[in-house]
């Protein structure tokens, strides 16, 4: 059996300028990045008024198993095509640090995936470094201001801003710098992010345009001053600076799939840490350009989709037509308390007692924010055809369709029983409402978020919480959405309460005024905005040969 990297390397790929062209993208609109990727400059978008439908592809909870959305949203795009549909993607870009990690990249799988598949996972564009490189700047330019004698009164016991890599190094979460003499800047404690946590990536996923970014990028909060007030990036006149950086970084990325779909692959901010979702830009472009879009947020749908509809949707005034959630039988097992080596063995039992968890993801969807759902069973040869109709039956009860898909083996000639039941569902009226309202306090949003959407009894806030609520009540931000920072394997914000579970409380250790990207990062549980490496990374497995052609790259 081929691995992922060598179905891809064995593709044949269509020149970009042919991709572009199929969905009416004249070359004079492409920045060329070799011959199989290219960057999209606005113009492409002129005499197209007419938006298409807007599908989102989510998951029930996460599990070591693995749900194959990324895959699913890839076929179902080829499986739209196959059904004679005019559709597109519209993914996030990987970060290094998943990679060379654990996780993996965010290229697809099997007979579904975007190519050219290394580059995708490793440098792209260099839209990330890009993220980096203004983050960067943007520390370098707090600690220069201080060093050069402070106007601006910064209290560097209250400097927020943190430097960040595409790397998981968890050595570099807390740091003191400015060590060695006063030549070398004011001694403070410091730390790192993974870029995909920045907020300049937020801000490159949320905004629509060059000044929309400058603009975004001056209400930056780097810290405060002695008087407790905050410092924005405008007061260091860095907007300007930092948005040439990120000039290139801003325009949609075009690909393909492996049968030639239009794929834009834009912004990679992480759903557990983030908002989870590619850029505005991107989207708005392919639905400009297609019938029917097909976007993914990250992880379950507790922490993606939510971000999508209450952040993504909000800021950009998108509203989706349909969603898919992914599930296998294998994480149902996993819900249903079955070890991850045992979870190739046959076990209904299992599967009917792991599907709460699938029931409370349609609930939330369809009842929550009542749009429309199918479950797409990512099915693999050893799941039987007695646990298959449990989860049909299940989400018969629960108001939904559930169909198998098979585009791992298959590409879009797998996904074409979902493309149908996709088109269907988009023709539907749907109600598509937020989770909470805007005009409720902080407060108030995440307790309706982790009460409605997660199944918690309440919240509860640390006093470093509290004194950052203090701030978001006085300084008048109260309006901004929540954007959650919680684990992905569970509902909970504890790691080992899987399933659906019910009795807990969920506390915000703290939170992040996140003026730029306008919304509010609520930290919860243990979770880290700078992850580590596993004990036995992948980059461990990652080579390249004399001819340039890489290996185990998945």
């Amino acid at each position: 059996m081929l691995t992922d990297i060598e179905i891809a390397q064995n593709a044949i790929i269509k020149p970009i300028t042919q991709i572009a062209d199929s969905i009416g993208i004249k070359e004079e609109s492409l920045e060329l990045y070799g011959q199989f990727k290219a960057k999209v400059k606005s113009n492409a978008l002129a005499g197209k008024d007419k938006d298409g439908k807007l599908i989102l592809v989510t998951a029930i909870t996460p599990t070591p198993a693995g749900e194959g959305k990324t895959t699913t949203s890839i076929g179902l795009a080829d499986g739209l095509r196959k059904i004679g549909k005019k559709s597109m993607l519209a993914l996030r870009e990987p970060s290094l640090g998943p990679v060379f990690g654990v996780k993996g990249g965010a290229a697809g799988g099997g007979y579904a995936q975007v190519i050219p598949m290394e580059d995708i996972n490793l440098h792209f564009t260099g839209d990330i470094h890009a993220v980096t490189a203004a983050n960067n700047l943007l520390a370098a330019l707090v600690d220069n201001h201080i060093y050069q004698g402070n106007e601006l009164k910064i209290d560097p016991r209250r400097i927020t801003w943190k430097r960040c890599m595409d790397m998981n190094d968890r050595q570099l979460r807390y740091a003191i710098d400015g060590l060695g003499g006063k030549s070398n800047g004011m001694p403070r404690e410091d730390g790192f992010d993974i870029s995909v946590a920045s907020e300049i990536m937020a801000i490159l996923c949320l905004c629509q345009s060059i000044n929309d970014l400058k603009e975004r990028l001056g209400r930056i909060i780097i810290g405060y001053d002695f008087d407790g007030e905050p410092v924005t990036a405008s007061m260091l006149k860095a907007q300007g600076s930092l948005a040439v950086l990120l000039k290139d970084a801003i325009k949609p990325n075009l690909v393909q799939t492996l049968e030639g779909t239009p794929a834009f692959i834009h912004g990679g901010p992480f759903a557990n840490i983030a908002h989870g979702c590619n850029s505005v830009m991107a989207t708005k472009y392919a639905l400009k350009l297609s019938d029917y879009v097909v976007t993914e947020a990250g992880f379950g749908a507790d922490l993606g989709a939510e971000k999508f509809f209450d952040i993504k949707c909000r800021i950009a005034g998108l509203k989706p037509d349909a969603v898919v959630i992914v599930a296998t039988v294998k994480a149902l097992k996993y819900h249903g308390g079955v070890n991850k080596k045992d979870l190739g063995t046959a076990n209904v039992q299992a599967v009917e007692k792991g599907m709460p968890n699938l029931y409370k993801h349609i609930e939330n969807i369809t009842k929550v924010f009542n749009v429309p759902a199918v479950v797409s069973i990512n099915k693999f040869s050893k799941d039987t055809e007695e646990e298959i109709d449990i989860i049909k039956k299940g989400c018969i009860a629960a108001g939904v369709t559930a169909v198998e898909c098979l585009v791992w083996e298959k590409g879009g000639e797998g996904g074409t029983e979902l493309a149908e039941e996709v088109v269907r569902l988009c023709d539907l009226q749907n109600n598509f409402e937020y989770c909470y309202d805007s005009r409720l306090s902080i407060t108030e949003k995440i307790k309706t978020i982790a009460t409605k959407i997660y199944g918690a009894d309440g919240v509860e806030f640390a006093a470093e919480a509290k004194a950052v609520l203090k701030v978001i009540n006085d300084k008048g931000y109260n309006s901004l959405p929540v954007c959650v920072a919680k684990t992905q394997f569970s509902f909970s914000d504890n790691i080992k309460l899987i399933n659906r579970p019910t009795g807990f409380l969920v506390t915000v250790r703290d939170l992040r005024i996140s003026a730029g990207a306008g919304f509010i990062v609520a930290l919860t549980g243990e979770i880290m905005t700078m992850p580590g490496l596993p004990k036995i990374p992948a980059a461990q497995s990652i080579d390249i040969d004399d001819d340039g052609r890489i290996t185990g790259l998945f």
